[in-house]
């Protein structure tokens, strides 16, 4: 059997002359073949440095030339990137925390609409909605989906009104 060199890495191999007419018997190993199909390259992920492969099109498309091994790590980097003023929703920095607030108030975070309890998704309504009146009869436990709900369906807007006057 003649020894042939491996078309990625150069090392001599044996290969049967039958292989090499039909076109095989190009590579020393899969590991060598794989490698010369690979057209993309090993990039590091931004936050946690672990190597990943990228191939041409994910490297093209990215428009941050930034690449992460994971949603996770991504999510942590746009977590540092776009926060303060530079988080598309800013609106002047305001520190104000309204469910310390209302909580000291002795109110039970419950929404007043659905009777929702799970505090996870409980938030605190402006009932003038003007952020900067902090006060007591100006706040309001609300679930997010009424919420949303009051701050843009009229008939909601009502039925919350009407709840906080009885």
């Amino acid at each position: 059997m003649p020894e042939v060199p491996c078309k990625q890495c150069g090392k001599n191999f044996n290969a049967k002359p039958f292989y090499r007419k039909r076109g095989y018997g190009l590579f020393c190993s899969r590991a060598c073949y794989y490698a010369s199909v690979q057209k993309g390259k090993i990039v590091r992920c931004e936050v946690c440095h672990a190597e990943i492969y990228r191939g041409l099109k994910q490297l093209a498309h990215s428009k941050s030339k930034k690449f992460f091994c994971s949603k996770s790590c991504q999510t942590i980097w746009r977590n540092q990137q776009y926060v303060g003023d530079k988080h598309k929703l800013w609106k002047g920095g305001w520190n104000v925390q309204y469910r310390e607030i209302l909580l000291a108030s002795g109110k039970k975070p419950i929404c007043l609409l659905c009777k929702e309890e799970d505090k996870r998704i409980i938030v605190v309504h402006h009932v003038d909605e003007n952020r900067s009146n902090n006060s007591i009869k100006n706040l309001a436990w609300l679930c997010r989906n009424c919420h949303h709900l009051v701050h843009y369906d009229s008939v909601e807007k009502l039925r919350l009104e009407k709840v906080l006057h009885t």
